[in-house]
């Protein structure tokens, strides 16, 4: 009984036909919200990034992103 090898063309064919390799998507950090601010402030004032620098101040590393669903910035802190 013989056992057949495939050639390096054959074995990309054969990857390539059993398509798109699925992965798990990678898990996102747990998030605690510290404070959240209306996005419509008055102009040249920034009040969630006054909150998340006084946070840095005082030693906790917080970063303001915004959530489109409730037009609002948010200052957060990431979990480990």
């Amino acid at each position: 009984m013989s056992t057949a090898t495939l050639s390096a063309a054959d074995r990309r064919a054969h990857v390539e036909a059993q398509g798109p390799v699925r992965t798990a998507p990678a898990p996102k950090p747990a998030r605690k919200v510290l404070d959240w601010f209306p996005a419509g402030a008055p102009r040249g004032q920034w009040p969630a990034e006054s909150f998340a620098a006084e946070q840095r101040r005082q030693g906790i590393p917080a970063r303001v992103v915004m959530d489109l669903a409730s037009d609002s910035f948010l200052v957060i802190v990431e979990e480990a």
